[in-house]
């Protein structure tokens, strides 16, 4: 039949359509649907198309998932919001996902997202409904807690929902890579957030396709990681760039490393800037730049490191980078100008050597904006601009404009002349943009007779305070865009696109899902006298590659679509395509199949029991199975998911029976299956695991600093001649715990004693001092439950049994604070009772000193540099400036050691973080007069910037 005469000869047409409705043989019925699908349908006739919609729906009910793929797009382009006819055929295409052909795969799942959109309520009001904890007023604990109860019972999810998406799990393996957006964005848009996790494990595979593949997949992992930090966070090696990578997937990976930076790994990502800055593609070196202003934007400890770092960029050769470096220092001194003369000063410098109009006009901005802050240097700036004004690109006359009119109003006796003269020179400039804004500034700053009301505020209007720029990511307006689809990558509604609905407030009525119990009786029967007549011939025949042939057809909701993607789960990833059309070809009556084979596979799933809840779902449910050949297959999803979460007692006695038989073979096949298992799996990649693998590696063909480069950039500090050294001071100062009044007679107090720690050399020894004010003795003092960030941990004391009244004890504890300043929250208590209580460590504890030579602390400083390094400038009394003074200052406030220095205006100190073992390197330099200038070297740029904060006012104070 042709397709092209399907919908459009109205003579035979509608015959056709008839003829083809009532003929469902597995010849016609795909070429069939495959015709509506790709007939033209923009010329589609009225009357036509009613007669199209009765074909879909009959072909709609198809048991054949040739016919699926074709039918779904024929109908998401005739008719796609006639949900009504998905109703009774929902399941069933659930069921039938996995079998279906890719392509068609794509079209029913990104159908089967809109639908379900419609039909059921939101699975996130979950996470919603447990934010809301206010208390009224007058209500009780015992109504506060049975009202939170109630919230959270409120949602219970559709079985059918579930049934998408348990369904549609299996695909997230499979070779084709729509096939795997298609999954990802289904579970993006309508599974809950706690499960939208397992996505990323498998988006972050399709990184390994071809760089069209790679650039929509980042795309929507951009926008994925605005939202959601924590999906990609422990994959951040994998959106490293390479060399050989196009321009585009640079700036994508950036976009989505600056998503991920957070206070944790932003000293990792720095150094990775770094490397990218001396990248020889200038567009990426620029983009780089960008993002180190975003990175300074958002996380407010490195803002100074990466001010540091830009304005050391402004030496570069490369004019690009320079250029790129001011435009991103000016939007970052809108934050806080009052306290950077020194840059803006510098920046003035470069207007000498600096061409590009972009960079000069930032320069031009900055001066006139601080133009009060920098009144020597201003009218200098405006003097060199009214020599070279006619040469100049019209943005950098524009804001030459602008800087005279601010100097004109603000240091009139110095400017007034020059810039009458600049004001002549825009008057006959050849741009009628320079011209009009010359009358306007006239007009404006220079009263005259002609002058309005405006003249007035004319310093309000030149001088006001701006807002600072918000750096934003540009895929932040994204996500009302269906993930996967054209609209989202162009960011613009494209021509066909469906918009996902708002979810529901209360669910459609799921019963018109329902199909007729006759009709499945009618199926069943034969297929189960099949297997009854099977287990009796054959030992094996109850194993899950022939019962998921066999279910392949079923419209019910345990149909074999979820039972062959579980099993491609167990450990047979890279197989789970090919198994499942072998399994829907032999349900169509091929049962061909050696018992070796049946028995390798049952083996290996046995070997993989272990790996995850996936196996003991196909373990339990292979067991019930061998119980009951002819048990009901017509089982509710519902009932299925939650038959799964606990694992029967006579499983391991089948299993062990099944040991029995099988245990020769099983040594014979071991070393044969194991290297294929690890050949086919698609996800067994070494960046996926965040932890290291004891894996004998060969001796690497690469030098040793380029693999420290791949390895994130993490250089060893260690040194023979570098060692931890015993601390110069230890403080006594004492931080409260638990105040006596909150702790009803207990009182708890700590400090740090600066010694290593016996519980474990990542952790910070910490004695608490616990004091019993009461009259009566207090029993089992403890320490309850802990809230801990992730990533800290804690060495708790022994229970004390019992503290007398009026006594005190001492008892020490470790807690790995990981190099931050987070807190630690637990819970002390007693008896009767438990108390809220938490640590939060001073910078300056979570160093250890370290003895050095001034040569290596020389050699270790001059690889710490760049955004490595932060500094300020000091300013105090000669007599706070001695040695004495100065070593006293430091060690009050960290636990460094002091260096050896051959020079006396050079104080220098070492010390090392607790967790990672980085270098702290400090150096106080004397400069003339009363100043002094203080460096801070390290990797932990937030912890390095914390405490040059920390010591500036101790030294300045004295």
């Amino acid at each position: 039949m042709s397709s092209n005469n399907f919908a459009y000869n109205e003579q035979s047409g509608g015959g056709e359509a008839t003829e083809l409705g009532q003929e469902a043989t597995s010849t016609i019925s795909p070429s069939g649907a495959f015709g509506l699908f790709s007939s033209d349908l923009k010329n589609l006739d009225p009357e036509q198309k009613e007669m199209l919609i009765e074909v879909i729906e009959k072909l709609l009910k198809d048991k054949s998932t040739l016919v699926a793929g074709s039918v779904v797009m024929a109908f998401e382009e005739v008719c796609p919001d006639r949900i009504d006819l998905i109703h009774k055929n929902y399941r069933k295409l659930c069921n039938l996902l996995v079998d279906v052909e890719e392509w068609g795969q794509v079209v029913i799942i990104h159908m089967l997202t809109r639908y379900a959109r419609t039909q059921f309520v939101s699975p996130w009001k979950e996470d919603d409904g447990l934010e809301d904890n206010e208390k009224n007023f007058y209500e009780s604990d015992d109504e506060q807690k049975e009202k939170t109860d109630k919230k959270k019972k409120t949602y219970a999810m559709d079985p059918d929902h579930r049934l998408l998406i348990r369904n549609t799990k299996p695909l997230l393996q499979s070779r084709n890579a729509a096939v795997v957006m298609a999954v990802a964005q289904l579970y993006w848009h309508i599974a809950p957030k706690s499960e939208t996790g397992i996505i990323s494990k498998s988006l972050v595979r399709l990184l390994r396709s071809n760089r069209e593949v790679q650039y929509i997949v980042l795309q929507n992992i951009a926008t994925m990681s605005i939202q959601r930090k924590g999906m990609f966070e422990p994959y951040l090696k994998s959106f490293y760039v390479r060399s050989t990578d196009p321009t585009m997937i640079k700036t994508l990976k950036l976009e989505i490393l600056t998503n991920l930076a957070n206070e944790a790994n932003i000293s990792t990502l720095l150094r990775e800037f770094q490397t990218y800055v001396k990248s020889q593609d200038k567009q990426f070196a620029a983009a780089t730049i960008q993002t180190i202003g975003r990175c300074a934007t958002n996380i407010s400890e490195v803002t100074d490191t990466c001010l540091n770092g830009l304005v050391c960029l402004l030496s570069n050769r490369d004019e690009i980078v320079v250029a790129e470096s001011v435009v991103v220092i000016k939007k970052l001194l809108q934050m806080q100008p009052a306290q950077h003369g020194e840059i803006i000063k510098h920046m003035a410098k470069l207007l000498d050597s600096i061409t590009v109009p972009v960079a000069r006009a930032s320069i031009l901005w900055l001066i006139g904006e601080n133009c009060e802050r920098v009144p020597k240097i201003a009218p200098d700036v405006l003097r060199k601009m009214a020599k070279s004004f006619t040469n100049e690109d019209d943005l950098v006359k524009l804001q030459i404009l602008n800087l005279g009119a601010k100097l004109y109003l603000t240091n009139s006796k110095q400017t007034k002349l020059l810039t009458q003269y600049i004001l002549n020179l825009g008057k006959y400039d050849q741009n009628y943009d320079i011209r009009d804004r010359t009358r306007f500034i006239r007009q404006l700053i220079v009263p005259n007779e002609k002058s309005g009301a405006l003249s007035k505020y004319a310093k309000k209007i030149f001088l006001a305070q701006k807002p600072a720029p918000l750096l934003e990511s540009p895929f932040k307006d994204r996500d009302h865009f269906q993930l996967g689809t054209l609209s989202h990558t162009l960011n613009t509604k494209a021509t066909g696109y469906l918009e996902l609905s708002n979810w529901p407030e209360v669910a459609p009525d799921p019963s018109v899902r329902n199909v007729e119990v006759i009709e499945l009786a009618k199926e069943w029967t034969p297929a189960g006298k099949a297997k009854k007549e099977n287990s009796a011939k054959k030992f094996y025949s109850e194993s899950e590659e022939e019962e998921d042939s066999s279910d392949s057809s079923s419209d019910s909701e345990s149909g074999s679509g979820s039972e062959s993607g579980e099993q491609g789960e167990s450990g047979e990833e890279g197989d789970s395509s090919e198994d499942s059309s072998e399994d829907s070809s032999s349900g169509q009556g091929s049962e061909s199949g050696s018992e070796s084979g049946v028995e390798d596979k049952r083996t290996a799933k046995r070997n993989s029991k272990s790996k995850g809840k996936s196996d003991s779902e196909d373990g339990e449910r292979e067991n019930e199975k061998s119980k009951t050949s002819d048990s009901s297959d017509a089982e509710s999803s519902s009932t299925e998911e939650s038959s799964s979460d606990s694992e029967s007692e006579s499983d391991s006695e089948s299993e062990s029976k099944s040991r029995r038989v099988t245990k020769e073979k099983e040594k014979k096949t071991k070393q044969d299956r194991k290297p294929l298992t690890k050949d086919v799996s698609l996800l067994d990649l070494d960046d996926f695991n965040p932890g290291p693998t004891p894996v004998a590696l060969p001796i690497p063909a690469l030098s040793p600093s380029l693999i420290a480069d791949l390895e994130g950039l993490n250089l060893s500090t260690s040194s023979s001649v570098i060692s931890v050294s015993t601390p110069v001071f230890v403080p006594m100062k004492t931080h409260v715990l638990l105040h006596r009044m909150s702790g009803k007679g207990l009182a708890a107090n700590y400090y740090f004693p600066r010694q290593p720690c016996i519980f474990g050399d990542k952790m910070v020894s910490v004695q608490i001092t616990l004091n019993n004010t009461t009259d009566q003795k207090i029993e089992n003092i403890h320490i309850g439950e802990k809230k801990l960030p992730i990533g800290i941990q804690m060495h708790v004391f022994n229970p004390i049994d019992s503290l007398e009244p009026e006594g005190s004890i001492t008892v020490s504890m470790g807690i790995d604070f990981c190099d931050s300043t987070q807190t630690a929250s637990f819970q002390l208590c007693t008896k009767d009772d438990c108390f809220n209580v938490n640590i939060q460590p001073p910078v300056g504890e979570l160093l250890l000193p370290v003895a050095m030579s001034e040569k290596d602390f020389k050699k270790e400083q001059g690889k710490l540099t760049g955004m490595n390094e932060t500094s300020t400038i000091i300013i105090a009394a000669p007599q706070n400036f001695t040695p004495s003074v100065i070593l006293q200052n430091i060690v009050n406030v960290a636990n460094v050691g002091a260096v050896p220095s051959g020079q006396d205006n050079i104080h220098r100190f070492a010390a090392k973080t607790v967790h990672s073992g980085s270098l702290m390197l400090v150096t106080v330099e004397l400069k003339e007069g009363s100043t002094a200038q203080l460096i801070i070297n390290t990797e932990k740029t937030v912890i390095g910037s914390v405490l040059l904060r920390e010591l500036k006012p101790v030294l300045s104070q004295g």
